[in-house]
């Protein structure tokens, strides 16, 4: 049986793992709030899910190298996943052993495993995202955390090439949203965008057409496709499930391309944000996987 990675930490004679006091501890604890985030440059992932994608990344691409700054660790969640705590040490991460109090006040969960890493923030320049991609996700002004984790992951599911966060958006690197993607906030370029035309403006620039998602006014999805419209490469537009989009990003070829509505033939009212982004996507990945088999150089 593989032993336990040996942790560090305090060192001395009796000297025991970190508490809620210790300084590291309560560094990383701002990163907790967007503020924290944003001065430090830094994030939370938690568990070891989230934990293990981190390591991924960070020692699969040189420019992610030195990314994974800390895994805090309980004795107890080491013992749990020896391996985990050995990858995450051959990522170069500081391995560093705290109570079980201080991974409490580290973690946004209810039941926390006692894991949790530092790691470099994740955003690149949008120009950087979009370039080559024929499937990029514009989330305009979607707060809510959950909501935007869950669309990161049915983009990453459906091969989109970046997510931008545009507007009014939620930090991607908010813990809420960092556990929703079930760490596809790690496996594909995301971009912060502070207006949501300025998003439109760089996937236009970077050739993509941009079709924004409106159940209440946009033509029907199954037509669109039949038209061969879903055959370009496309920017989708998605807006919050609270409000959609604005009226002002739906009117006018200067914004968007085409709106369009997955199609009801039920009684369901409407479909939450993230079912109907990943029909959206799904059509449009089916629609470009179509197109190369019968043009491989399209």
């Amino acid at each position: 049986m593989p032993q336990p990675h040996r942790a560090t930490g305090p060192v001395g004679p009796g000297a025991g793992p970190f508490t809620e006091r210790t300084p590291r501890v309560a560094a990383a604890r701002a990163l907790l709030r967007r503020q924290g985030r944003e001065r430090a440059g830094r994030f939370l992932a938690e568990g070891s899910q989230a934990v293990g994608e981190a390591v991924g990344w960070a020692t699969g691409s040189a420019g992610h190298r030195g990314g994974l700054h800390e895994l805090f660790v309980t004795d107890r969640a080491a013992a749990r996943h020896p391996e985990l705590v050995a990858a995450a040490a051959d990522a170069g991460a500081r391995i560093s052993r705290v109570t079980e109090a201080a991974a409490a006040g580290l973690s946004a969960t209810t039941t926390p495993q006692g894991l949790v890493a530092v790691c470099r923030a994740l955003p690149v320049p949008a120009q950087r995202a979009v370039a080559g991609t024929r499937l990029i996700v514009v989330l305009a002004g979607v707060a809510d955390p959950g909501n935007a984790g869950t669309v990161i992951r049915v983009a990453d599911a459906a091969g989109a090439g970046a997510v931008l966060l545009a507007g009014q958006a939620v930090d991607p690197h908010n813990g809420k949203c960092v556990r929703a993607s079930t760490g596809s906030v790690f496996h594909l370029p995301l971009a912060v965008v502070h207006e949501v035309r300025d998003a439109v403006r760089i996937c236009r620039g970077a050739g993509l057409q941009v079709l924004a998602a409106d159940g209440a006014t946009g033509a029907d999805l199954d037509d669109v496709a039949d038209a061969g419209v879903l055959d370009r490469p496309t920017a989708w537009l998605f807006g919050s499930e609270a409000h959609g989009l604005a009226p002002e990003l739906l009117s006018g070829s200067d914004v968007v391309d085409a709106v369009v509505a997955v199609p009801l033939h039920g009684r369901a009212e409407s479909l939450n944000l993230a079912t109907a982004a990943a029909v959206c996507l799904y059509s449009s990945a089916r629609a470009h996987r179509r197109r190369a088999a019968k043009d491989p150089i399209a």
